[in-house]
């Protein structure tokens, strides 16, 4: 079927639909295959449950994240059909062997390996094995034609581009006030509870006599997770805590501290002033960052290469 819309760009904007008791069907048309809104719904099925919880008491906001989504969801079929008849025009048949084995792969991903159960499944959501056989390849060939457009651009992140993002980014790279902390924590049994403040006495006075903290620590604190000393900020700290923390130097200990639910010890191995974090410490969080944004730009740049060559209309 020729298409009687001129060549469009997804980015352009709406094409006036052909025919009019169609439009409420079919989402897009590009080169000879329909996209309908039913597989645009189904697509983003999975998101828009997400929304629907998350935003269920804001109507407004739910009903601009479903259009979004909806969007959102039909471009990517767009590109996938895209993606799908370059395959078909530039490069030789998938043979059916590899076919087979990409789909006995997601056989035992989804269903272990069970062929009956996975032919059931499919029958109850409406769907033929040669259908499902026929999205296993062509995700298979979306997926390697995406790998190979990312690795043909030849990607580098020079140390010139990490330095020079870092320089322009100092604000994502700050951090505030941190301390080096070990803590006992004793876990109250009820409100009224002298029992844990009176053991949380006792081994401060242990702590006075010379004790190790961090033995005492591994025998009595109740809260495995906040065992041994790492950077925090002392933002993350409840009011009390960071009070406490406020008034130690590195290497001294707190008395008790006492919350309606717990009783703590502190022992404050080290702090240092909000700063922001060296080139060192992010250099590889940066190289990914940029890494990722430039396989993007390679991928957006290809897409818009297959738009401008292709037949699609938009409804």
């Amino acid at each position: 079927m020729k298409l009687l819309c001129a060549i469009a760009i997804l980015s352009a904007g709406f094409c006036v639909p052909l025919r009019a008791d169609l439009a409420d069907g079919i989402s897009a048309v590009v080169y000879n295959n329909v996209i309908t809104v039913q597989e645009v719904n189904d697509f983003t099925m999975p998101a828009v449950e997400v929304l629907r919880e998350e935003y269920q008491d804001q109507p407004d906001v739910l009903e601009q994240k479903l259009n979004d989504t909806f969007k959102d969801g039909l471009k990517t079929l767009i590109e996938n059909q895209l993606i799908l008849h370059e395959f078909d025009t530039k490069y030789n048949a998938l043979p059916d062997k590899i076919i087979d084995q990409v789909v006995d792969d997601r056989i035992k991903e989804r269903f272990d390996g069970d062929r009956i159960t996975c032919i059931k499944t499919l029958q109850a959501e409406g769907k033929t094995f040669e259908e499902f056989r026929q999205e296993v390849r062509d995700q298979y060939i979306i997926s390697a034609l995406r790998e190979k457009n990312i690795s043909d651009a030849k990607i580098i992140i020079s140390p010139y581009k990490v330095e020079n993002y870092y320089l322009l980014h100092q604000n994502d790279f700050k951090v505030g006030d941190q301390v080096k902390l070990r803590m006992i924590v004793l876990t109250k049994t009820g409100s009224d509870d002298p029992s844990t403040h009176n053991m949380a006495n006792e081994i401060l006075g242990e702590l006075k006599k010379g004790a190790s903290f961090a033995q005492l620590e591994s025998v009595y604190s109740q809260d495995k997770q906040q065992q041994g000393s790492d950077w925090i900020e002392t933002s993350v700290l409840r009011q009390e805590l960071a009070d406490a923390v406020s008034t130690l130097k590195p290497g001294q200990n707190s008395g008790v501290i006492e919350t309606p639910d717990n009783c703590y010890i502190l022992h404050l191995d080290d702090k240092r002033p909000a700063h922001v974090k060296p080139l060192a410490d992010v250099h590889l969080t940066i190289e990914a960052t940029l890494r990722t944004q430039a396989q993007q730009d390679a991928q957006q740049r290809w897409i818009e290469s297959l738009q401008k060559k292709a037949y699609f209309q938009i409804f």
